[in-house]
Formats: structure tokens, C-alpha cells, sequence
């Protein structure tokens, strides 16, 4: 365990004494995630490669036997919101309560008996950077409930739950990646998963033993899955594979791919968001590839091949994106792209350790020369997954 995350649990432990009069039952971490590669391919029965961050949501949490949920947040300047578990509804909430309220109620539809719960919590994964931060917030309150009211379920079910507690009770219509990145990643290693199947890879991933950084650039730029962008490429991509009779995307084939877009005719956008699908499963499969045959460098055009599909052909990236990544690659980087859902938040950048002063002192004048708000720039370390602190 880190040494911010047992400090956090001290924090939350403390607070959630001073707020409900009592100590907790236990506390309980589920970190945010940056995705190395596979981005929008989710929700189309694809491959993607996410790995943990060292920010995590941290929840100090006790059961209750009266029907009701107490959600308070260190970092919300409010008391304590009380709900009854009998009126949760779908998208009956707008605020950041939605997301443990919805997770409470997807356990209590899958026919879970959850009797009510005092929960406070705290975060340090940035909200609205395209680091998962709403999937740390549900995973995590998944995990305690879990433990706490012994369900049994094992990682990628607290997963499932916890995107139907996005997708239907938020009303995001967001993948299965975050959740399962938050619940299964290991320390040290990134995550190749089948979102069809659900079928996981543990792919080790230690970018300083190779004189190597991944730097995670947070441009400043807000983005909500909730919104309608998203929804629109989703709805898109699900055209796509009805009008070439598949079941998802997944399976058109890459060596099919020039076939299909001609079968799919003067489908401009509807061509667009197929070519970026099918080429990102195949690259995700090509850095496997290279990560697992050692050439750990290779990997870096991959991932810029990856930015130019998801600003050309899936048209989700922004000025300050773009930006980050253009600079990086002037100044040397061996790799960069945007990473998240987009339309704001972050991008990845690969880079030998010895250049990352200098590429993180460009982008920085890049963006006060355009007039962008200073971006936030940190090194992204591959971390544990969810898991009970005491």
C-alpha cells in the first residue's frame, strides 16, 4: 500500500467518525486509469489495454439496517446526503451522488440485499480528465458493499454492475473498460482485455526499468460522458455494425475493413467511425505484440497512429489535444495520443526519462503562447487495483 493511500484512509477514517458519530466498518481504495490504447472500441466488443493510476477514490463506509444511504464527500462542501434505498431511480439524481447511489441500487436490482449504508469519501483521481474518475468512485463503493455485506462477487461482476449503475441510473452510456480497469488491474502490469468475453491478460508494464515515462498531460479542458458527443458515436458505431449485419464491430474483420467500408457506401460518418473501431482493436493487438516480444519503444507510433485515427476518422479530439501532441512529438517523444472518452481531458505521452523537463517545459510554453489554461502533467506509474485498505 502507498503511502497517500494509508494516509487517506486515515483522513477518511476520521471524517466519517466526525460526521455519522461512529467509527467505520472498514475503508476501501479503487484507483483512476489511463488507457495505453483501445479507445471507443468498448462498447464495440473490443480490445483495450487500460492500466491504474496511483490516484485513487478512498471510502470509509458502514453498513446501516433502516433502508437508508448517507454519501458524503471530502470534496464537496456539504453535509451529508441522505437517500432511501426503496426511491432510487434511474436518472431521478444529476449530482455526484448518482454514481454510489447507482451502484446501491444496480446491487439491489441484481437481487442483492443491501440494507443501507453510511459512506464518506475522498479523491485525488481529477475529475473531468478522462482518467476514470466516476468508475473509481463506483468501483469503490462496489468493493465495500461487497465485502461488507458478503456478496461474493469477484472483480469483473462488480464491473458489469457498476457500468449498469452508469449506464442506467446516471444515464452515460459509457463501455465496460473503467470499471473493470478500476476493479482488476495489478500493480505494475496493464490490462489487455476482451470486452466481449471479459477474458483479461495481465501484460507487465514497467516503463523505468527501460530508461522510459509515460506522462499523463491533463489539458484543463472538462469533458461528460453524458452529454451527447458520446452518444452520437456510440449510436453511430452501433449503425455501422447493423448495416453490415455483425453483432458489434468486433467483428468486421481488419484484412475485411476496405470490403466493408465499400459496403457501406455513402455512409461518410458512419464510414469514419468504422475505419477508426476496427484499426484501434488492431492496434491494440499490435502493441500487445510488441510489449510481449519485448520492444517496448515499437510501441510509440502505434499509439500516434492511434490520436490521428481518433481525430480524424472519430473527430473526438480538441485544440489543446492536438497541441500536446504535436509539441511532444516535436520535442522528441517517442509516442503520444489523446486518451478517454474525449472532446477534453488527456493525452499520453511515451518518452525516454532523460527528455521529459524539456517536453514538459514546450507543452507548457505551447499552451501559454495559445492562451490555453496551464495543463497539469504527470507521470503515470501502473498501480493496484481496487482493494480493502483496513
Amino acid at each position: 500500500m502507498s503511502e497517500a493511500v494509508a494516509r487517506a484512509a486515515d483522513e477518511v477514517a476520521d471524517r466519517f467518525r466526525e460526521l455519522y458519530g461512529s467509527a467505520p466498518e472498514g475503508v476501501w481504495a479503487a484507483p483512476g486509469r489511463v488507457n495505453l490504447i483501445g479507445e471507443h472500441t468498448d462498447y464495440n466488443d473490443g480490445f483495450v489495454m487500460p492500466f491504474a493510476l496511483p490516484h485513487t477514490t478512498v471510502a470509509a463506509v458502514a453498513r446501516r439496517e433502516d433502508g437508508r444511504l448517507r454519501l458524503h464527500s471530502a470534496d464537496i462542501d456539504a453535509a451529508p446526503v441522505e437517500l432511501t434505498l426503496d426511491e432510487l431511480a434511474p436518472e431521478s439524481d444529476k449530482g455526484w451522488t448518482a454514481y454510489p447511489a447507482g451502484v446501491v441500487w444496480a446491487l439491489r436490482e441484481a437481487g442483492h440485499e443491501i440494507d443501507g449504508a453510511d459512506i464518506h469519501l475522498a479523491s485525488t483521481v481529477p475529475s473531468g480528465a478522462g482518467l476514470s474518475s466516476s468508475a473509481a468512485l463506483e468501483v469503490v463503493v462496489a468493493l465495500a458493499l461487497n465485502d461488507l455485506y458478503a456478496l461474493g462477487l469477484r472483480g469483473w461482476q462488480l464491473a458489469r454492475l457498476c457500468q449498469r449503475a452508469e449506464n442506467v441510473y446516471v444515464g452515460a452510456p459509457t463501455g465496460i473498460m473503467d470499471q473493470t480497469a478500476s476493479a482488476c488491474c495489478e500493480d505494475g502490469h496493464a490490462l489487455f482485455l476482451d470486452t466481449r468475453d471479459l477474458s483479461q491478460k495481465q501484460i507487465p508494464f514497467d516503463l523505468a526499468a527501460e530508461g522510459m515515462r509515460l506522462l499523463v498531460v491533463d489539458t484543463q479542458v472538462k469533458h461528460a460522458h453524458s452529454d451527447g458527443e458520446y452518444g452520437k458515436r456510440r449510436a453511430g458505431c452501433e449503425k455501422g455494425a447493423a448495416l453490415l449485419g455483425v453483432d458489434a464491430l468486433r467483428d468486421v474483420a481488419y484484412e475485411e475493413l476496405d470490403a466493408a467500408l465499400d459496403r457501406l457506401g455513402d455512409e461518410e460518418e458512419v464510414r469514419r467511425l468504422v475505419r477508426h473501431v476496427v484499426t484501434e482493436d488492431q492496434r491494440v493487438e499490435r502493441v500487445v505484440s510488441l510489449l510481449e516480444s519485448g520492444d517496448t519503444r515499437g510501441i510509440g507510433p502505434v499509439l500516434t497512429e492511434g490520436h490521428a485515427s481518433l481525430r480524424d476518422d472519430f473527430r473526438i479530439s480538441c485544440p489543446e489535444l492536438d497541441m500536446v501532441v504535436d509539441t511532444a512529438l516535436a520535442t522528441g517523444a517517442l509516442g503520444a495520443r489523446m486518451t478517454g472518452g474525449g472532446f477534453g481531458g488527456s493525452a499520453i505521452v511515451l518518452v525516454e526519462e532523460a527528455t521529459v523537463a524539456p517536453l514538459t517545459a514546450a507543452v507548457e510554453a505551447a499552451f501559454a503562447q495559445a492562451g490555453f489554461t496551464a495543463p497539469r502533467t504527470f507521470t503515470a506509474v501502473p498501480s493496484p487495483g481496487a482493494h480493502r485498505v483496513r
